[in-house]
């Protein structure tokens, strides 16, 4: 770590960011020895062919100069190549502060040198970083898409349905669980689309597509405050187009248009 390479500082829960010479929005640049006695610095992958380290501190070096920001805010301005590497380190920084101690004996753990990974010396439990898998379904009845929101969304803001994975469950039959739960539906034809790490704090999202089976929308009241049966052409407020939900919607949005122009060919 003596040569230059990349930083992800966090601070206060925010990232530094600096502007590249290229005029980009990336992390600063420094060397292991602009950091004094901090030592706990965790190699995150590359950026731009250099390697890129997350540390958390109180005191940035003053000579390091950018400004903080949210990882969320990263994406739109960044671009989505920092927003994974911010959303990588502070999830690291967080599990190396989580497990500094074993949690069987209490012994102080050691990094392992061949993985990611804190073993205790004692009782050798192991600990990995924790990644939550959740499921992710968007439900379609021909033109019309099944959506939902919690209290915790934006006002107006409606989304797909999620939930995690429990614990000996497939994904498979999280989604089928999580839709008859959130809402009294049943879904057939599950079609996977793409997942998305989404750091906050350290989710696996994984979304689907699925096709109306049956019933009549009963929300549940303790998650959704609301939720119906909305056109394609008439939707409500949507979430911001970082998340994997944006993009489900607007993929089927794309899709059913697509059907819609070969079919009247």
């Amino acid at each position: 770590m003596s040569d230059l390479s990349y930083w992800l500082i966090r601070c206060g829960n925010q990232v530094l960011i600096s502007v590249d010479a290229q005029g980009n929005e990336a992390f600063p640049q420094a060397r292991r020895a602009d950091f004094g006695d901090l030592i706990e610095a965790l190699h995150i992958g590359q950026l731009n062919g250099s390697a890129c380290y997350a540390i958390e501190t109180d005191n940035i070096p003053s000579h390091i100069t950018g400004e903080l920001r949210p990882v969320r805010s990263l994406f739109a301005s960044a671009g989505p190549e920092i927003f994974a590497l911010a959303g990588r380190g502070t999830q690291m920084i967080d599990w190396q502060k989580n497990h500094r101690f074993c949690g069987h004996c209490g012994t102080p753990t050691v990094m392992k040198k061949t993985e990611y990974a804190l073993e205790c010396p004692s009782c050798r439990l192991v600990a990995y970083p924790r990644i939550s898998p959740a499921v992710m379904v968007l439900i379609e009845r021909g033109h019309e898409l099944m959506l939902a929101r919690s209290p915790h969304f934006r006002p107006g803001v409606f989304s797909a349905l999620a939930g995690f994975v429990e614990a000996g469950e497939t994904l498979e039959q999280c989604a089928v669980r999580e839709v008859r739960e959130e809402v009294g539906l049943e879904i057939s034809n599950l079609r996977y689309f793409t997942s998305q790490s989404w750091p906050f704090p350290n989710s696996l999202m994984v979304a689907f597509y699925a096709d109306y089976a049956g019933g009549e929308i009963t929300p549940d009241p303790t998650e959704i405050e609301a939720a119906g049966w909305f056109s394609r052409e008439e939707l409500p407020p949507l979430p911001e187009h970082v998340s994997i939900a944006r993009q489900l919607i607007d993929a089927s949005c794309r899709l059913y248009t697509a059907q819609r122009f070969i079919t009247a060919q």
